[in-house]
């Protein structure tokens, strides 16, 4: 089985700097995937990508050797089976908010006896190969997110469940959830920023959250191992915005993108 390079990277103590995909286009997922990123999520909880369509991108993500991971629509065993099977090597869950859910999670990422999923692993298989299901364990990520006061509260009792590898810090709806606006730059939200990248520390689990270009150097100054700085829609956004300030010359007025 290829060994999981994100993995790597937290092992030599740098972090995975990652790429976002929300349209489905296999061109627009093999200009990320040829860019200097260290993963690639494809997004099927927001936006109009769908599972057949992650299926046809998740090989584009092959062409320059990025870590293909999906973000699933539900903390679901179908959901997280059916994203590994298909060849994610790991997957980024939504709205986890207890150990409970936590412990759902990772054993939908693991086979028995460390979880509970289930042989089947049709693509994975043949792009990894014969040896997947003895290495998957060890090589696949389980990545709940961490997007509400709720999760904040059961925050230690989450990263202590075994086979957490990864609190992907969703941070507008953190933000929504503490009654700011996404984007803010109030004190308790960096405050909170900090207490969990602590806390994930103190477990030994991978901090990991969306940023922009423009707070990506904050991020990682904060102790975030793992950051999504780039996103194909805002992305096209940012430069059209930036083509048409030339030529109008004001500034552009877009609403803040939901996906940081």
């Amino acid at each position: 089985m290829r060994p999981n390079p994100i993995r790597a990277r937290w092992a030599a103590g740098q972090p995975a700097i990652g790429g976002w995909l929300s349209v489905p286009s296999q061109l627009i997922a093999e200009a990320l995937a040829v860019a200097d990123l260290d993963y690639v999520c494809i997004d099927l909880q927001h936006g109009p990508i769908g599972f057949s369509d992650a299926v046809r991108i998740l090989p584009s993500l092959t062409l320059g050797g990025v870590t293909p991971l999906i973000r699933v629509a539900e903390n679901s065993t179908s959901n997280i089976s059916t994203a590994l099977d298909a060849g994610a090597m790991g997957v980024i869950i939504p709205l986890v908010n207890s150990a409970e859910e936590a412990s759902a999670a990772a054993a939908a990422c693991r086979f028995p006896p460390l979880g509970q999923r289930s042989i089947g692993a049709n693509r994975a298989l043949l792009l990894q190969g014969s040896d997947y299901y003895e290495r998957a364990d060890a090589e696949v990520a389980c990545m709940p997110m961490i997007e509400t006061l709720e999760a904040i509260d059961a925050l230690d009792d989450i990263l202590s469940v075994p086979g957490v590898d990864v609190a992907y810090v969703g941070p507008s709806d953190l933000a929504i959830s503490m009654g700011y606006r996404p984007g803010t730059t109030a004190a308790p939200y960096l405050a909170m920023l900090d207490r969990i990248v602590e806390a994930c520390e103190r477990h030994e689990v991978v901090p990991a959250i969306h940023c922009t270009p423009a707070t990506v150097a904050d991020r990682l100054d904060r102790g975030f191992r793992m950051v999504s700085v780039v996103s194909d829609l805002p992305a096209f956004h940012a430069a059209v915005d930036l083509a048409l300030a030339g030529v109008r010359g004001d500034e552009p007025d877009r609403p803040h993108s939901p996906l940081y």
